[in-house]
């Protein structure tokens, strides 16, 4: 992919996501999970044999891995509620600053590369669009299991000209059974604990 169609896509990527979510919208699943998808089969494409040399490859790699740590840590931000029924999200301002750190690091380690052997950096620099998709992806998937786990349902995807909300039946027995999990916890630590008061009685 050429070097501008890539970076209007993922200028437009960001942009979509961090104006939604600052916002705040209903969490979707299809939306949390297609986008990524697709930009990390973009991704895939730009590198797919580009990285010929093991640093080129250690770099990607680690690049790669701290999109996903990055991308988890912005999901564990991001601030569930919820509205109508539905689960509702929007991002905080640790959130933004996680995906600043995002950046840079991408770009920082693309820069480091380039001073270290400038032949190894045509690959990595390719590897953006997928960095990004994984570090969403990771976000999305955190999210969605905050939100089912907290008991909210979370629909499949938006309903369009007053059209109901499309659910999925597999997300909403996972929310039963996160949920059943999560009572049955609680439930055995509070005996747990009364035990232990009689214990001291």
């Amino acid at each position: 992919m050429s070097g501008p169609v890539e970076i209007v896509l993922i200028v437009a990527a960001v942009g979509y996501v961090l104006v939604r979510r600052m916002m705040g919208e209903p969490a979707q699943a299809k939306r949390m999970l297609i986008l990524p998808v697709v930009l990390c089969a973009i991704g895939v494409s730009d590198v797919s044999g580009e990285v010929t040399t093991s640093m080129s490859l250690l770099f990607l790699v680690a690049t790669a891995a701290i999109s996903v740590v990055l991308g988890m840590l912005r999901g564990a931000s991001v601030r569930i509620s919820q509205r109508d029924g539905l689960a509702f999200v929007r991002y905080t301002g640790i959130t933004v600053l996680l995906w600043a750190l995002n950046l840079a690091v991408k770009l920082g380690a693309n820069f480091a590369l380039g001073a270290l052997d400038p032949k190894d950096t045509g690959g990595v620099g390719d590897s953006l669009m997928l960095s990004l998709g994984l570090g969403i992806l990771a976000e999305g998937l955190v999210v969605l299991y905050r939100a089912l786990r907290a008991g909210h349902q979370v629909m499949w995807a938006q309903g369009r000209d007053g059209a109901p909300h499309q659910s999925s039946p597999f997300l909403d027995d996972l929310r039963r059974n996160l949920t059943e999990r999560g009572g049955d916890t609680y439930g055995r630590g509070r005996e747990v604990r009364r035990v232990r008061l009689r214990d001291y009685r």
